[in-house]
């Protein structure tokens, strides 16, 4: 049985590989691409592969694969807005209260000249998930100070409540302006 090797991109493995039996009618000297047939390419002693083509085999609506030229991306360099954060903020700031699977967390934030230096929970779940929450409550609050921002780590075997913090907490961000 002859058997024919597509390879996609110029790369061999991984996604890019495709492998199909060759149909009876052509010959083990002949590689399907775009429905014409080529001979196969001899093998060079060359240590080193290149790919020879910077087409890519890709399938259309009647099944054959159809060759298209690939192109670069051609991106110009972009800059973010260069917003600083007011430096005269100053306030209390509640962040939207969270509902998740086990209660609803909601932050609120203390912020003077524009840096964060308190965050409380207004709200937190309770109940059964109470030993978590006075874990987490805490170190969430010190992950926020020293971030300055709702760029946290969370806290582990509180993961519903560290998001909920993190949603709420950009939130009450957003609010300040910071």
């Amino acid at each position: 049985m002859n058997r024919t090797l597509l390879i996609a991109g110029g790369a061999l493995g991984g996604l890019g590989a495709v492998m199909a039996i060759t149909p009876p009618h052509l010959s083990s000297t002949s590689l399907i691409a775009g429905g014409i047939p080529q001979t196969t390419p001899t093998p060079s002693t060359s240590a080193s592969a290149t790919p020879s083509t910077t087409a890519t085999a890709t399938p259309t609506k009647t099944g054959k694969p159809s060759t298209k030229p690939t192109k670069q991306p051609t991106t110009a360099p972009t800059t973010a807005p260069t917003t600083a954060p007011s430096a005269g903020v100053t306030g209390s700031f509640s962040g939207d209260a969270i509902n998740m699977r086990y209660g609803t967390v909601q932050v609120k934030i203390t912020v003077k000249n524009g840096k964060i230096t308190d965050a409380q929970a207004l709200q937190a779940p309770s109940g059964s998930n109470d030993r978590y929450t006075q874990i987490a409550v805490p170190r969430l609050r010190d992950q926020t100070i020293a971030a300055q921002s709702a760029n946290i780590q969370g806290v582990s075997g509180a993961s519903y409540t560290s998001y909920a913090w993190y949603q709420s907490l950009a939130s009450a961000i957003a609010q300040a302006g910071l």
